[in-house]
């Protein structure tokens, strides 16, 4: 271990006053029952975010808080983190007993390695495994709770392991297929639906606009499937789908995505569903718990979110899906809300 932690300080050129730190946040719980990398994780994870969310509010002064929510999460998904730990070979240095999910790991790396060399801001042909995310979480909650909690210093170090950082300019040239198919039938006025059929050895994902078959294709994983399909639908759809001026009645601008399980998802949606209550002048959003599960190291949350609109004397309720984190399942809620509020 003391080799480990050796050249995981030299990646990050800052050597631990207390070096059981960085041994913390290189221990999988599979490894041992008295200590692991959760704890720092907890830290790490809002911490890579605020440190993130510093930088773009300084680098893009005109940007509006939407477009800043959604370069934050590229930045911070769980497919853009494991790539750091790829890159850097954080994986290499874990302890772990559980040989299934390493062999998922080599996977993703053998995978990485086919890519080009230019930012990957959608993910890629295997789906990222969260523990690789993980590490590079528990790593800065290491360096962060060793230099005392300055956040300065921790950025000092770990920019440079989290670079190249997606800017506006990468997602502009790599806009995500699933949101720009929704984007593309938003503006003109159509409705756009997934729909899923499951064999013994993969899922098909079936694109339908406006009720009609557009396009499908199939993947082990369903959300592989669903982008495969969604670009499939980019290029059929201009010869089916003619430009229109009719009005979308969405008052909002929305971008779609799909989560790490393949929904369909509203990008910052926490952020646009708090604009959409203030556009119709609703009260804010309450979100609340309803499923909270699970061992320390595997935690499962479900929330649901509610709109009194008391002016109609009615309620609106949604719920988003599972999520291991409470912010991501508070999305998944708002994301729901939304998807329900547009029709989609």
């Amino acid at each position: 271990m003391e080799a480990s932690v050796a050249e995981v300080e030299r990646i990050l050129c800052y050597r631990f006053k207390n070096r059981k730190l960085l041994e913390e946040a290189l221990t999988h719980s599979s490894f041992t029952e008295d200590v692991s990398y959760e704890r720092l994780e907890f830290i790490g994870d809002p911490i890579i975010g605020l440190a993130i969310s510093n930088h773009l509010f300084v680098t893009y002064p005109k940007l509006d808080p939407g477009r800043l929510s959604i370069l934050r999460s590229a930045n911070i998904s769980t497919e853009k983190l494991a790539r750091v730990a790829v890159r850097h070979g954080f994986h290499r240095f874990i302890r772990h007993s559980a040989q299934p999910l390493m062999d998922q790991v080599l996977r993703f790396v053998e995978a990485v390695a086919r890519e080009n060399h230019s930012v990957v801001s959608h993910g890629g042909s295997v789906k990222a495994p969260k523990i690789l995310a993980d590490i590079v979480e528990s790593i800065a909650g290491a360096v962060y709770v060793d230099v005392a909690y300055d956040l300065e210093i921790l950025w000092k170090y770990f920019r440079k392991i989290l670079e190249p950082i997606v800017t506006a300019g990468d997602l502009e040239q790599q806009p995500q297929p699933v949101s720009t198919l929704f984007e593309i039938c938003q503006k003109r006025g159509k409705h756009i639906d997934f729909k899923y059929v499951r064999t013994k050895t993969s899922t098909i994902a079936n694109v339908f606009v406006d009720g009609q078959f557009i396009a499908s294709a199939s993947s082990s994983q369903k959300d592989l499937a669903k982008l495969e399909a969604a670009k499939i639908a980019l290029d059929i759809l201009p010869s089916l789908v003619p430009p229109t001026s009719k009005p979308c009645s969405r008052e909002i601008p929305l971008n779609f995505s799909t989560d790490e399980d393949g929904n369909t998802i509203v990008e910052a949606a926490k952020h646009r569903l708090n604009e959409y209550c203030e556009n119709k002048k609703w009260s804010k959003p309450v979100y609340r718990v309803e499923k909270d599960s699970g061992p320390s190291h595997d935690r499962r949350f479900v929330y649901s979110v509610e709109i009194n609109i008391a002016e109609e004397g009615r309620v609106l309720q949604a719920s988003g899906y599972e999520k291991s984190r409470v912010k991501d399942a508070q999305n998944s809620a708002a994301s729901s809300m939304l998807l329900t509020l547009i029709g989609r």
